[in-house]
This record gives structure tokens, C-alpha cells and sequence, in this order.
């Protein structure tokens, strides 16, 4: 099973001022990435606007993704692969794999909320394609929480790599390490679990968890992987200086719905990022106003 651990970037997909996606501006991000010491990129997220881009556009993005990170320094790729379709879900996580990603993240089917069973066999399905099945958990986005006992069976899936835990409950993100992935570990199996917001990088990984999936990695990667690392390592001193310094922009990059604030933010910084895509609209002007306070206080304009 291959193993997910440190800081990856949910990467935004940079856009014109047409709407149009910015395709050299991407791989200038994975490059960017890259340089910076990113562990793994995690194109066609929420925060890379997937629910309005369509698959021919996916299609490169995935292929540009995995031919940079593959140049120099190798990084991992995870693929957003999710649906609320499940015939649907298993076609994208196929074409994550035939591709050449190292992974794919499926979400929680949105909007349909299934029942348990109905999930057991959605993640099922995802685990059968055969590429490493990093699950999404984020009530707040699809109405569905996967619960501690519900993820236990879904861990036991082949190819299920681990989860990448939104919930905002540290209760059910530590009790997923102490009761799913330390037990497997001991087994011999790895199953990561990564925090989905950047608050709880630094208390989840000091419980055990693995690493975050990150939105702000995506202005200052290499200080979100510095974090993250100390923490892996246990150097709590540093992390928590690390986390208090990029607490603002923490905060800031969700002063609005993501990814309109982080790729703002970048456009500041001469990054490729532009607008997001309708229905995500521009900043109101005081929403912008603590995002320029955030961004200003770490040097970057």
C-alpha cells in the first residue's frame, strides 16, 4: 500500500480573466510546488474547482500534473476522482490510475446523502479499480458524515490508503488514528490520515495523523511543509511558532468561499491563480481587506 505522509498541496487550477483554464500558469504551479518541497499535489479538489471543470479539462490538468511532478524531484499525485454517481466516480478514479497518478481522492457522495450501506459499497467500488483510495470526509460540503465505526469497515476495503478528515471534529479525527489507523499499522498496513484544514495540521499530526492537505500550501508551500515536518518529527516547539505565524492567513483563506480567497491572494503574489470560476464571485471589498492584512503581515506583498 503506498504510504501518504506530509504536506500536499490541494491545488487551485489557475484561470484567465475570460474563464478560461491557464494551462502553462498550472504547470508553473507544479513546478512551484516542487521547488518549494511540497510532498504531493492534489489537483481537481474543491479547492481546484472540479465541480466546474469538465473532463476534457480534467483530462489535462491530470496529464500535466503527473508529467511535472514526475520531471526533477518526484512528488505524489492524488486525483480528485469523486461523484455522487457511483458509475460515475469508478470511470474517474480509472482514469486517475490509467493516467498515472498515485492516487485518487473520493469524497463523500454529496447532495443523494446514502446510507451506510450505500456508502460501504461507493467506496468499495472505488477500492476495486485498483489505485490507492484516499477518502474524503466533509459533512460540511456533501450532508454526510462518515462516523468512526462506518470508516473502520471502509478501512478494511483493498487499495483504501486512508482519509483525508474535514469534519472540524479533532473527537473523531483522533479517534480514527487511536481506533482505525494505529491497529492497522500494527497489522503491517498503513492507513494515512491527513487533516483537510490547515487549523488542525499541527494537533492532528501530533496525535498520530499524517500530514495535511492543504489550501495556504498553495501561496507558501514551504512553510506549510516546514510545519508540517516539525510536527512529524516532533519538534512541537517549532511547529506551533510555524502555525501561529500562518494563523492569519489560515484564517483569511476562508474569510469567503474557497478557492476565491487563496487565489486572490496568489494573484497578488505574481502567482498563475486568476478568478474562480461562476458561481464563485469576487471578494466583497472587506472580506479582501483582511485577506490583503493576512498577506501583507507575511511579507509576501
Amino acid at each position: 500500500m503506498t504510504e501518504f505522509t506530509g504536506a500536499f498541496t490541494a491545488i487551485i487550477t489557475p484561470m484567465t480573466g475570460s474563464g478560461e483554464i491557464d494551462y502553462e500558469g498550472f504547470r508553473k504551479l507544479v513546478q512551484f510546488q516542487i521547488t518549494e518541497g511540497i510532498d504531493g499535489i492534489v489537483p481537481l479538489g474543491t479547492t481546484g474547482e472540479n465541480p466546474t471543470i469538465d473532463e476534457s479539462e480534467e483530462d489535462r490538468l491530470i496529464e500535466a500534473a503527473v508529467k511535472e511532478a514526475s520531471a526533477g524531484r518526484k512528488i505524489q499525485v492524488i486525483v480528485g476522482a469523486g461523484s455522487n454517481d457511483t458509475r460515475c466516480m469508478i470511470r474517474y478514479v480509472e482514469r486517475a490510475k490509467n493516467l498515472g497518478a498515485d492516487g485518487a481522492l473520493v469524497v463523500t457522495p454529496y447532495y443523494n446523502k446514502p446510507n451506510d450501506d450505500g456508502l460501504l459499497r461507493h467506496f468499495e467500488a472505488a477500492s476495486n479499480v485498483g489505485i490507492p483510495i484516499i477518502v474524503y470526509n466533509i459533512a460540511s460540503r456533501t450532508g454526510r458524515n462518515i462516523p468512526v465505526p462506518l470508516m473502520a469497515k471502509i478501512a478494511q476495503f483493498p487499495n483504501i490508503a486512508g482519509v483525508k478528515e474535514s469534519s472540524n471534529d479533532m473527537n473523531q479525527a483522533v479517534d480514527i488514528i487511536n481506533e482505525i489507523a494505529i491497529p492497522l499499522a500494527k497489522s503491517g498496513r498503513k492507513f494515512s490520515v491527513l487533516s483537510g484544514d490547515d487549523f488542525f495540521t499541527v494537533p492532528l499530526t501530533c496525535m498520530g495523523g499524517s500530514g495535511i492537505i492543504s489550501v495556504i500550501s498553495n501561496l507558501v508551500p514551504a512553510k506549510v511543509k516546514a510545519l508540517t515536518q516539525a510536527a512529524l518529527d516532533g519538534r512541537y516547539e517549532e511547529a506551533r511558532t510555524l502555525h501561529f505565524e500562518l494563523l492569519p492567513l489560515m484564517k483569511a483563506a476562508f474569510v469567503e468561499t474557497n478557492p476565491a480567497p487563496i487565489k486572490l491572494a496568489m494573484t497578488w503574489a505574481g502567482l498563475p491563480a486568476g478568478p474562480a470560476r461562476l458561481p464563485l464571485g469576487k471578494l466583497a471589498p472587506e472580506s479582501e481587506a483582511v485577506l490583503r492584512k493576512a498577506v501583507q503581515g507575511l511579507g509576501i506583498i
